[in-house]
């Protein structure tokens, strides 16, 4: 272990690891943790990284000046003075990232920093008679649209069309967008933005389909007036608003499954 004359140090934790590490309550200058952690590269270091409780955002900000990018909580990972769990921010620099006060180095810890919402992409099928298809799920007891959660730098409509493949054996390329719903909290569930889309009219998915047993217990056509002994609250609110609309007008934009206050005519 290393330290400088303010006390900010250095501690292996790992082959190329260092962890910086510095007396509590000191006020971190990031000029001074850039030359402490240009030396340890220098050096041969690979990666340094610190951990700066959730609340002190002081640090945290003298931290990422110095070219820490935020990675991720780790809850109750230290104990405080009170001996309660904290959590904390874990930050890192890598030898090859640019340097601090680089516009990469600006650009790269913007996208670090700045806030992420989950992405949920589903589609609407109906049959010949008006019914809307409803997947029964493997892992809540809630039924739901066909769809599931988009992953990093995949477009809506690829999402769904890959679940739509993966749950029902069925290649259907998603049509006209339905509705955007931003969905509020919801139990352990964080914020997220929600696209529907058009799959049409398909009155033998039900023979067509080859489910995936891990994810769907079964698949159902529902009366709409009957979606609200299956569905969650949430989930009947935006379908109710979906099939109450107007396609032809485009897509609906919905708060937590309705149309906004300021919208409603």
């Amino acid at each position: 272990m290393s330290t400088d004359e303010a006390g900010l140090g250095l501690r292996e934790v790992g082959p190329g690891v260092l962890e910086l590490t510095w007396p509590e309550g000191a006020v971190l200058s990031p000029d001074a943790v850039n030359r402490l952690v240009g030396r340890a590269f220098a050096d041969g270091a690979r990666r340094v990284e610190a951990e700066v409780p959730v609340g002190d955002r002081e640090t945290r900000v003298a931290l990422q000046r110095a070219g820490l990018r935020p990675e991720g909580l780790a809850r109750g990972r230290r104990m405080s003075s009170a001996g309660t769990p904290v959590d904390v921010t874990r930050l890192a620099r890598l030898a090859e990232d640019p340097e601090p006060g680089t516009r990469a180095s600006f650009l790269a810890m913007l996208n670090a920093t700045l806030p992420r919402t989950r992405v949920i992409a589903q589609g609407l099928i109906r049959d010949d008679r008006g019914r809307v298809l409803l997947c029964e799920l493997t892992y809540k007891s809630d039924w739901d649209l066909p769809g599931g959660v988009v992953d990093p730098h995949e477009p809506p409509w690829a999402a769904l069309r890959r679940e739509v493949r993966e749950e029902l054996g069925l290649d259907l390329p998603p049509g006209s967008l339905l509705a955007v719903n931003w969905m509020p909290p919801y139990r352990q569930w964080d914020d997220a933005v929600h696209f529907v889309f058009d799959l049409g009219v398909v009155p033998d998915v039900l023979e067509r389909a080859v489910l995936d047993r891990r994810e769907l217990a079964g698949v159902h056509w529902v009366e709409p007036a009957d979606a609200d002994q299956r569905m969650a609250p949430y989930a009947v609110r935006h379908l109710t608003s979906i099939l109450a609309s107007d396609s032809r007008s485009g897509p609906l934009v919905l708060e937590d499954g309705s149309l906004p206050e300021a919208d409603v005519t």
